[in-house]
């Protein structure tokens, strides 16, 4: 498995990592909520089977407090004592780029 790589928090977007597949959009709302004021969660979903991918994107409203999370719920253990992963999320053009640089398998 490859260990998710931790990037500077440039706005309010972060990148939630290493989540119980049992995870629910409002118990992410409802965890970053004692952060900040969280203006949308997306859990990623595989398209073919509707399950959690096991990572989300959390949007808070400001980048201070989207710091403020990192600081605190980094490495945190949550949902069945998994730590999680919360990161600044790539900006999108940053991860296209690295797809195109990513050879076929």
């Amino acid at each position: 498995m490859r260990k998710p790589e931790i990037v500077e928090v440039t706005s309010a977007r972060l990148y939630v990592g290493n989540l119980s597949f049992d995870a629910a959009e409002s118990d992410l709302t409802e965890l970053f909520s004692g952060v900040g004021t969280v203006q949308n969660v997306e859990i990623v979903m595989n398209r073919h089977t509707m399950r959690s991918k096991g990572f989300a994107f959390v949007q808070m409203q400001s980048v201070e407090e989207a710091k403020r999370a990192v600081a605190e719920l980094h490495d945190k253990e949550y949902m069945g004592g998994r730590k999680l992963v919360v990161s600044g999320a790539k900006a999108v053009e940053e991860r296209r780029s690295e797809r195109a640089r990513q050879p076929e398998q």
